[in-house]
């Protein structure tokens, strides 16, 4: 059943296209006002007038337009930090760069936007925040060391801020998906083919066999848990790691 968040004012990240965009349209069907913020802008202004929003174009990687963004958005009563980056080397081939900008945008960024909203949550006696991290931060794979490490700390941080907030009103909650059907899925099958000679269909199918049920996921799989965890009937469910991955990684 969808929760109703009419009066409420949601903030997704990365809300232009993916996942991200499936939140928004999500949200907004349950009556919220959602902010889509994104890099970029015709993306953010497509999903933010079909769905009546707002749309803000936000680099996560500048903190002092980050800054100022959180000042001017003011106060918002739902965080979806979905935003993310995802590179992949070998420790050999790992350099500084790669791993402070994958940090940055799904680490850091995701701390200083609830660091700047969560405290007027806690005052108005009411917020949700869902972290959307994935399997990866439960778990390791190869070549994935920047991006396994940056979505173990948002787990890590999700867990532990849930025992500052739990008398607050505020619930924080970190969703882990497996291989989502999206651009940047799209973009991972391309490289795997092109490096490994396969053609497209072969490196598709290394992804879906990923998931024990043999596909990838659909963006609304993960939308209906963002949705499900903002129900006031959901106030129970927090700190959790929630996992969508068909079974691959059991906890």
């Amino acid at each position: 059943m969808q929760p109703n968040l009419t009066g409420k004012r949601a903030l997704v990240t990365g809300g232009g296209r993916g996942i991200g965009a499936a939140c928004a349209r999500e949200l907004a069907a349950a009556g919220a006002k959602v902010i889509v913020a994104g890099r970029t802008a015709a993306q953010n202004e497509a999903v933010a007038n079909e769905i009546g929003g707002e749309a803000f174009t936000l680099d996560l990687l500048d903190r002092k337009a980050t800054d100022a963004f959180i000042t001017t958005i003011g106060t918002i009563d739902i965080l979806v930090n979905n935003a993310g980056a995802a590179e992949s080397a070998p420790l050999e081939k790992m350099t500084d760069e790669i791993w402070d900008k994958i940090m940055e945008i799904d680490a850091t960024a995701p701390y200083r936007l609830i660091r700047g909203f969560a405290p007027r949550m806690v005052q108005a006696g009411w917020g949700r925040i869902v972290n959307i991290a994935s399997n990866a931060g439960v778990s390791g794979y190869r070549y994935s060391s920047a991006y396994c490490a940056a979505k173990h700390a948002m787990v890590g941080y999700t867990r532990a801020l849930a025992i500052d907030l739990a008398r607050t009103g505020v619930t924080i909650n970190a969703i882990c998906p497996g291989w989502v059907q999206t651009q940047i899925v799209d973009e991972a099958v391309n490289r795997i083919a092109e490096k490994t000679g396969r053609s497209v269909e072969e490196a598709r199918k290394t992804l879906e066999v990923m998931n024990p049920q043999h596909r990838l996921l659909d963006v609304t799989e993960v939308s209906h848990a963002v949705s499900m965890l903002c129900a006031d009937a959901a106030r129970g469910i927090h700190g959790q790691t929630l996992v969508i991955d068909g079974g691959a990684i059991l906890k």
